[in-house]
């Protein structure tokens, strides 16, 4: 997903030279942190900016969207309002899971309880830094999410602020799913957090985190961020990643995870939120018997525009991945999806599976699904497909035939048609929050 500048164009506005300068002077880092910050900025001033001339944002126009709007947080606590306003959130993941964090407008607002943690490290960035630098020094923005990819990761490299860092010692097994809340408050305006999780060999956890935003009264805002997951041998990880940001938010993410041999990950995303949402999801498999499970839950409505481009990788032989993203679409939005398995020539015995199905409920929406194969292998078994199609008026015919109103019945069509990516999910809670989500923006409760 690496992308080649092809003119020299500055940072976006709103981040310049002197901003950089200024932002590095307040965020007081050593120095191995701000010679990375240095390299990355060059790199963002080198990248041309996306156009519609590009291949990758040829379907995702962003030629509204006003960088000149926007600068990087400050290094302010947020009032006692807006952490307030994401109590509710709060309550509702430490109901379900274990112990957690929360970062409200880049800073963190509720540390985790390290008794709670099951032998594992779950702390905010800005801490780690500071007492977990021989990690962040390893694994931050090297080897997973590079600044070199394209000019979304050299930009969050150089901005990132707040995140979080789950690590999972050697052979540590944590019990209880673990969770991170990442809020974006009516008195802030761009948020670039990142979010680092590191398994090592036999390591086991579970991870929820999930992104909000309240309060704007329709002002724009913008999310930049990260998630770079790194698996070693055997560990075992089960991911769900829920954006709901709300639909004044430009987001753009870049989330990748590195598997090592017989290790393995299932992923959940729902993308939900957001004005406009262009994220790039991969997993790579380094290693000889590693595996990946990857589900995609999206649902726009009104002008949302999502789209997310996946790509299964797979680098050593022996290796599985099996990925199905579905999608609802609702008034005029639209859904974008791209997916791309790649199998290297010495990955023999792979087995790749993707999907893509989208259910269309209105004349104006639109989707867009372009899977796609690049195998180099002669040793594989690797399949793809995609559909898009409408209610079967069929079934609502015999829905209503029975007493059941037609808003209720393409209700229960909807959720029959999602079911088989919820029956894929290991956390109870993330399926149900995924099925509320998906009837809420039915319409129905």
């Amino acid at each position: 997903m690496s992308s080649t500048a092809s003119a020299t164009a500055a940072a976006p506005a709103g981040y310049s030279e002197d901003v950089f300068e200024a932002f590095l002077k307040e965020r007081d880092e050593p120095g191995w942190l701000v010679d990375r910050r240095r390299e990355a900025y060059a790199r963002l001033q080198a990248f041309a900016w996306p156009t519609l001339r590009d291949e990758e944002w040829r379907r995702t126009n962003i030629r509204a969207f006003k960088p000149a709007e926007f600068g990087p947080p400050k290094a302010t606590e947020p009032s006692a309002a807006a952490r307030a306003a994401f109590d509710p959130l709060w309550e509702k993941l430490a109901t379900h899971y274990g112990a957690g964090v929360a970062h409200v407008d880049g800073l963190a607002v509720r540390k985790a309880d390290p008794s709670k943690l099951g032998g594992a490290i779950l702390v905010d960035l800005d801490a780690a830094v500071r007492d977990h630098p021989e990690i962040l020094k390893e694994h931050l923005l090297t080897d997973v999410v590079k600044p070199s990819d394209d000019v979304i990761a050299a930009w969050h490299a150089a901005f990132w602020r707040g995140g979080t860092l789950l690590y999972v010692p050697r052979g540590v097994k944590v019990e209880t799913p673990l969770f991170d809340l990442v809020g974006l408050s009516g008195e802030a305006r761009a948020d670039f957090s990142h979010t680092l999780v590191v398994l090592e060999e036999d390591a086991e956890a579970a991870f929820v985190r999930e992104t909000a935003s309240v309060g704007r009264d329709g002002a724009p805002g913008l999310h930049v961020g990260a998630l770079e997951v790194v698996q070693k041998a055997r560990s075992k990880f089960r991911l769900v990643n829920v954006q709901d940001w709300d639909l004044a938010t430009w987001n753009f993410g870049r989330e990748r995870a590195l598997i090592a041999a017989d290790a393995s990950i299932q992923w959940t995303i729902g993308a939900l939120g957001s004005r406009l949402s262009k994220v790039n999801q991969e997993v790579v498999l380094t290693g000889r018997g590693a595996d990946a499970q990857v589900n995609g839950v999206m649902f726009a409505t009104g002008s949302q525009h999502l789209a997310y481009l996946t790509r299964q990788d797979h680098q050593a032989p022996h290796t599985t991945s099996d990925l199905l993203y579905k999608g609802g679409l609702k008034d005029s939005s639209r859904i974008v999806w791209r997916g791309m398995i790649r199998v290297e020539k010495d990955a023999q015995r792979t087995d790749g599976f993707q999907r893509n199905d989208n259910l269309v409920l209105s004349d104006a929406a639109r989707s867009d699904s372009i899977p796609g194969l690049e195998i180099e292998a002669d040793d594989v078994r690797c399949t793809h497909g995609a559909t898009a199609g409408r209610v079967d008026e069929d079934m609502v015919f015999f829905c209503q035939a029975r007493g059941i109103p037609r808003a209720t019945a393409v209700r229960l069509i909807v959720e029959g048609f999602f079911a088989n990516v919820y029956d894929r999910v290991a956390l109870e809670p993330a399926r149900e929050t995924l099925a509320a989500a998906v009837a809420a923006k039915l319409g129905e409760s």
